[in-house]
């Protein structure tokens, strides 16, 4: 066994952040370390929060998790930011406002950036949330900024999606144009003190209606006010439902099976992408020339590089 997963095993928190550096940076021992921690999964409640920025996402979740750890949950957040250049660390400035929950022990929070990793943004948030599920958190919070492609990847590892919402935003129209609707398994109206609410309220529920007038489960739409700490209540009760229908129509075990699935065929690209590539690294990749000429069309030269790939193999 891999000595970090030992150390994870023990609950060292400092092995956990070590293991999280690894997957981040595609360190050789990575797959080895994946391998090992699989037979603890405890299997964690995995949470999604999304949507756009400005709508009070990030606060919402710092109640969420003091809410939380206040039942006597431990809690592991990973925050991903697709829209960031740097790398790792403390990302966003809204980081700042859960800095109250650095010091607790039962809170373990992690930003990733955009890190190019093979595979993207989507694989490593997988691997570190199977680190954390590992290690034994009882729920994980998975929160996105933004809503484009590699968010909904993100969001289809989350047993329950919440999508946040904000009153005055046009938000729904955005929600309703990116496929946000198919993932979407709550809808959070987070400032729910300003004006415009039951308007949104009435956009949201047509849009149900259109979307989600035959599906086995129709989301709920929770109203929050973040800052003065209302509605969470409602909000992890409405999580309870799903989580129970998740249960008892047996769309939580589709949903893992279909994962399991994913986890194979990603490692399965990304280990043949890695040899692929360290092969045409030690030929000088060849080809390149020839295609910024123009005299190869890049179609080509993938079948090319195929072919001789397989003749290696």
């Amino acid at each position: 066994m891999h000595h970090l997963a030992e150390r994870i095993g023990q609950k060292e928190e400092r092995a956990l952040a070590r293991a999280i550096s690894y997957v981040e940076n595609d360190h050789e021992e990575k797959l080895e370390l994946l391998k090992s921690i699989h037979s603890f999964g405890k299997r964690a409640y995995y949470v999604g929060l999304t949507g756009s920025p400005g709508a009070g996402k990030s606060s919402l979740v710092n109640r969420l998790i003091a809410y939380l750890r206040a039942l006597g949950l431990t809690v592991g957040v990973v925050a991903v930011d697709p829209t960031s250049p740097f790398s790792g660390g403390a990302i966003l400035g809204d980081r700042v406002r859960m800095s109250e929950h650095f010091t607790d022990p039962g809170v373990f929070i992690r930003s990733m950036g955009t890190r190019g990793s093979l595979g993207g943004l989507a694989r490593t948030t997988k691997e570190t949330v199977a680190l954390l599920d590992a290690y034994g958190y009882d729920v994980i919070l998975i929160e996105t900024v933004g809503v484009g492609q590699s968010e909904l990847d993100i969001m289809k590892i989350a047993d329950t999606t919440a999508v946040v919402l904000n009153p005055g935003s046009g938000d729904v129209v955005q929600v309703f144009k990116a496929g946000i609707m198919e993932i979407a398994d709550l809808f959070i109206v987070n400032k729910a003190d300003l004006p415009g609410v039951p308007k949104l309220l009435s956009e949201i529920e047509s849009m149900l209606d259109l979307v989600k007038h035959d599906a086995p489960f129709r989301p709920a739409i929770v109203q929050t006010v973040s800052l003065r700490n209302e509605g969470l209540a409602d909000v992890w009760t409405e999580m309870g439902h799903h989580r129970q229908y998740l249960e008892e129509s047996g769309e939580g075990k589709r949903r893992r099976t279909r994962n399991l699935q994913q986890a194979v065929v990603e490692v399965v690209h990304y280990e043949l992408m890695r040899r692929i590539m360290l092969q045409e690294e030690e030929r000088g990749m060849t080809w390149l020339s020839h295609v910024e000429q123009g005299d190869v069309d890049p179609y080509q030269a993938a079948e090319t590089i195929l072919k001789q790939w397989h003749r290696d193999s």
